[in-house]
C-alpha cells in the first residue's frame, strides 16, 4: 500500500525549505552542497525530493539560464504555524494551554526568558482585546 502524502514537510524536506528560507532562490546543486554538511546526499536525490517538493506545492522552479533555480512557495511561518497547530491538535487535544504547560515544565527557561514569554503574553492579550 502507497504511503499517503503528508500535509506537512518530512524531515528532508525541512531541511530544504531552511535552506531555501535563508538563501533564497537557488539551484538544486547549491541546495545539495547546503545541505551536505548536515547529510550526506547525492545531487540525484535532492533533485528527486525538490521534485516531489515542487509536486506538493512547497517549491517552485524557474529556468535560469541551462539550469531550473528553486524557491520556496511556502513561508516559514506559515509552515512553523500549520506544523505546531497539528502537533497540539493531536498530541494535546487542541488544547494550547496544555501544550504550553508542558513545554516549560521541560524547558531551560531564563528569568529573563520568562520575562520576556510574560511580555508577549500581555502583547497577544491586548492585541486580541482591541480586535474585538
Amino acid at each position: 500500500m502507497a504511503r499517503s502524502t503528508s500535509k506537512h514537510p518530512t524531515d528532508l524536506e525541512l531541511k530544504v525549505l531552511k535552506v531555501l528560507w535563508d538563501s533564497g532562490p537557488i539551484s538544486g546543486q547549491e541546495v545539495r552542497d547546503q545541505i551536505e554538511g548536515h547529510r550526506k546526499l547525492t545531487y540525484q536525490s535532492v533533485m528527486t525530493v525538490l521534485g516531489i517538493m515542487e509536486q506538493k506545492k512547497f517549491v517552485a522552479r524557474k529556468k535560469q539560464g541551462a539550469r531550473f533555480v528553486y524557491r520556496a512557495r511556502v513561508t516559514q511561518e506559515a509552515t512553523s504555524k500549520r506544523m505546531l497547530r497539528d502537533l497540539v491538535d493531536r498530541i494535546f487535544g487542541g488544547s494550547s494551554r496544555a501544550a504550553m504547560i508542558g513545554l516549560l515544565k521541560d524547558s531551560d527557561l531564563s528569568l529573563d526568558d520568562i520575562d520576556q514569554l510574560k511580555e508577549e503574553i500581555i502583547r497577544s492579550q491586548d492585541s486580541q482585546k482591541g480586535g474585538k
